[in-house]
């Protein structure tokens, strides 16, 4: 059962386990929608802004509300995926996000302008990588790791595509007609593919392993589950703090726009490898020890980018670094609850536990940029990122659930 693309489920019903079009399919939706739903925003915002005379923070706060939208509905979203799979919720995700560009792209106001884009942040919830896992867990478990790895790295691809792309649309029209060819491209390629390629029957639950004891409520009830939610939440915020907050960083200390953007750029390619050595750390035991050295290296690394002012190969050395942790760190948080806790109520349990992670996220480039200025500048916003990602590193020791059976491990009785 080492094919990815083959192999018949283990339940004993003769349902096969990985349908082979479930990998490839995912892979070109997650560089589409996050390519033009997440990506394009970007490029566009200047345009947007010069054209409706609306603020960048405006348009900006419109775009992050939408990814507090996206981490509130992932919790539903999880919850139906358990019972009923992936195919509709990701078929009517991906219609809905092409309507929403389309609401935005015609919005004649800021207010239908934010109501377009928490339309699209409930597309999100249902496109985005965490349904995405939670089929693949559910189909390609136990060597699920390997298909979440091949499609994050496909994912990764999502701005070197959709960046360019989007910008050679704004060239040569404006940015309400590019968003509609580009929601014209999101639904010819996403629709289909999740309405054809996720039509396999889902495979039954699989029963909760032995030391899972009292059902999810009680998983979400744990100390182990709540300190999970603090390591999380706080790593995000800490993760997306400092890429967006890296750029300004060089600048402050002197370096040009360019070399900040190729230290950024350099970056992702070190998160993109990051991915790829993620299923040799996942094979060892202790997944307590791997949350709590990879958030530590996090802090690590985010201290070295607060103290180290040159030279450049060395701060761009450090960025990489950076990079490669993040992309674990993305891996980490997609296998946290088979870890611990098996596979049966992975969705719900995955949705309520990147909630707050995921509004972290949405939060940190805002809090980060605010906090700059009072703290006297992006130095010191570093250093206190990286105490916060101690913070993390420290809640990931609360989050070691004891059990004699293994590491990771949760008892719980009924109640």
């Amino acid at each position: 059962m080492s094919d990815l693309h083959s192999g018949v489920a283990a339940t004993g019903t003769g349902v096969r386990s990985r349908p082979r079009a479930v990998l490839p399919a995912f892979c070109l939706t997650q560089i589409t929608s996050w390519g033009i739903v997440c990506y394009a925003f970007p490029v566009l915002n200047p345009a947007i802004t010069a054209d409706t005379g609306w603020s960048a923070g405006a348009t900006t706060a419109a775009f992050s509300a939408a990814l507090v939208v996206s981490a509130v509905a992932g919790i539903y979203v999880g919850r139906v995926l358990d019972h009923r799979g992936p195919r509709l919720v990701m078929t009517a995700g991906s219609v809905l996000a092409a309507l929403s560009l389309l609401v935005i792209a015609a919005a004649p106001n800021l207010t239908v302008f934010f109501a377009g884009w928490l339309l699209a942040g409930a597309a999100m919830a249902a496109i985005f990588y965490p349904p995405a896992f939670a089929a693949l867990t559910r189909w390609w478990a136990p060597d699920h790791v390997r298909a979440l790895t091949i499609v994050t790295l496909a994912g990764g691809l999502a701005p070197t595509v959709f960046a360019p792309l989007t910008a050679i649309l704004a060239n040569h029209m404006s940015w309400r007609a590019t968003s509609m060819v580009l929601a014209g491209i999101l639904a010819v390629l996403t629709v289909p593919a999740h309405a054809l390629a996720l039509k396999a029957p889902w495979p039954p639950a699989p029963q909760c392993p032995p030391h899972v004891t009292g059902g999810h409520e009680q998983v979400v009830r744990s100390r182990a589950f709540r300190m999970l939610a603090v390591t999380f939440t706080l790593s995000a915020f800490t993760m997306y703090a400092v890429v967006i907050g890296l750029v300004p960083l060089l600048i402050e200390r002197g370096y040009t726009t360019t070399q900040a953007a190729w230290a950024l750029g350099l970056g992702g390619a070190g998160q993109t490898l990051g991915r790829t050595l993620y299923a040799g750390l996942a094979s060892r035991p202790g997944v307590t020890a791997r949350t709590v050295t990879l958030t530590a290296l996090g802090a690590l690394t985010t201290a070295a980018l607060a103290t180290v002012a040159g030279p450049y190969a060395l701060l761009v050395a450090v960025s990489v670094l950076a990079g490669v942790i993040r992309g674990n760190l993305t891996l980490l948080q997609a296998t946290a609850v088979t870890d611990r806790w098996g596979t049966t109520h992975y969705g719900r349990l995955s949705g309520l536990l990147g909630a707050p992670a995921h509004a972290a996220a949405a939060l940190a480039p805002f809090a980060g940029a605010f906090l700059a200025g009072p703290l006297g500048g992006y130095p010191a916003l570093f250093a206190l990122l990286s105490a916060l990602a101690v913070t993390a590193a420290a809640a990931a020791l609360g989050a070691r659930a004891h059990h004699p059976e293994g590491e990771g491990a949760v008892s719980l009785g009924r109640s």
